[in-house]
């Protein structure tokens, strides 16, 4: 079993930045591959960033440029800078962790970011 908890969510004005951390315990597999999505009211959950073990990283066409994803892999954490930001940027942000062998997911409780105009 994996926990996710994240933190860093909040309001702010357009243009404005946040940081959203994601703290992984239990039983971490090396290699894994942890990535942030986003869900907002009456839209399906998507794609915002991910990196793998290795560094590797992916951004939705959205966000390229804007956001930045990093791992720290000794302290089991992944953030996600998110700089620039505009009201569509506005939805519940989770922390997604995928077990490499079973590529089972586990998903954090999520946290509200609200951009204002």
């Amino acid at each position: 079993q994996v926990q996710l908890v994240e933190s860093g969510g909040g309001l702010v004005q357009a243009g404005g930045s946040l940081r959203l951390s994601c703290a992984a315990s239990g039983r971490i597999a090396s290699n894994n591959v942890m990535g942030w999505f986003r869900q907002a009211p009456g839209k399906q959950r998507e794609l915002v960033a991910g990196v793998t073990g290795g560094g590797m990283t992916n951004y939705a066409d959205s966000v390229k440029g804007r956001f930045t994803i990093s791992r720290d892999n000794a302290k089991n954490t992944v953030s996600l800078q998110m700089n620039s930001l505009k009201p569509e940027d506005t939805a519940v942000y989770y922390c997604r962790y995928t077990d490499p062998l079973s590529n089972r997911d586990y998903w954090g409780q999520g946290t509200q970011v609200t951009v204002s105009n």
